[in-house]
């Protein structure tokens, strides 16, 4: 059962997103990447109360992605991040991304905090953070 309503161009569209903020750290990289988009239409909170599709998410401006300016993200999705895709929407979850609302790649170790987002781990070169529990409640 879906965690979120997704169109099969919903699907791509997150696909696509998936690959291009995270190909390079591989399929479990784009996995984890992908709890954050789920998330971010599933909780309606903090930077994030106006979001309800997948649309929304991956266009949200301010606060959206980088990758949606770039021209790699344009690129067909591919039936295997659609795959993966699928399987996030679904309900799967990833550590550290369980609970993550954003995530960035710093160049360095992962910050404990960011904008006062408490971190919930690295994977390769991104960090993932968390909402506290009062900004979020319905995530924990």
């Amino acid at each position: 059962m879906a965690v979120i309503k997704a169109t099969s161009e919903d699907k791509k569209l997150m696909a696509r997103l998936m690959r291009a903020e995270a190909e390079g750290e591989g399929k479990q990289g784009m996995l984890i990447a992908g709890n954050v988009m789920v998330n971010r239409v599933r909780f309606h909170c903090s930077d994030f109360e106006d979001v309800r599709t997948v649309d929304d998410m991956v266009f949200q401006s301010p606060g959206g992605f980088e990758a949606v300016q770039e021209s790699y993200f344009y690129q067909r999705a591919r039936d295997q991040e659609v795959r993966l895709a699928e399987r996030l929407i679904r309900g799967e979850r990833f550590n550290p991304a369980e609970r993550s609302l954003w995530f960035f790649r710093p160049g360095e170790e992962c910050p404990p905090d960011w904008f006062g987002q408490p971190l919930s781990g690295g994977f390769k070169a991104h960090c993932f953070y968390n909402p506290t529990p009062e900004e979020c409640p319905e995530m924990f």
